[in-house]
């Protein structure tokens, strides 16, 4: 192997595949970790952030650094309805992720509200009975096996659901 002596990056390095950190430059390398590191970290510890009541409600989206047009803002998703909630502990969300890390990471909080799709999705396959399609439901019926029908059906079932 032969050492290179003239390269930026360290001092020696040795001749042949090099992982993508190792190739970056220092300065990139710094704001690609300050940038992830605080929005992978915040998702990671979010349920300790936000408290057990507001876990269930929403989540962070994106996360944003502050640069000179503006400030850092975390993007929170909330479901419907708990906006309000959400609103009065705005401060309170600031305060803990900022001691989190031990230094001012969020200075904007802002929300974006989503539908519970959940819920209706809930309540639409209650109401459906029938999970199989009329062509196939006939081939069943044809089926002289009890056994064998009766395991078709449940096979169709656990298709549907997934």
């Amino acid at each position: 192997m032969q050492y290179k002596n003239n390269t930026k990056q360290r001092w020696s390095t040795i001749q042949g595949l090099r992982s993508l950190k190792d190739t970056l430059p220092k300065n990139i390398k710094k704001v690609i970790n300050n940038r992830g590191h605080i929005y992978s970290e915040t998702l990671n510890n979010w349920k300790l952030i936000a408290g057990k009541t507001l876990f269930k409600v929403c989540y962070p989206k994106s996360f944003k650094n502050s640069n000179k047009f503006g400030v850092s803002t975390l993007l929170v998703m909330v479901k419907r309805g708990h906006e309000v909630d959400l609103e009065y502990s705005k401060k309170e969300i600031r305060d803990r992720i900022n001691n989190f890390f031990g230094k001012t990471v969020v200075e904007k909080i802002k929300f974006t509200t989503f539908e519970d799709n959940q819920r209706i999705l809930i309540e639409k396959k209650s109401l459906k009975k029938d999970v199989t399609k009329d062509k196939y439901k006939n081939k069943i019926e044809d089926v002289k096996n009890e056994k064998i029908k009766k395991s078709l059906l449940e096979l169709t079932k656990v298709f549907k659901e997934k």
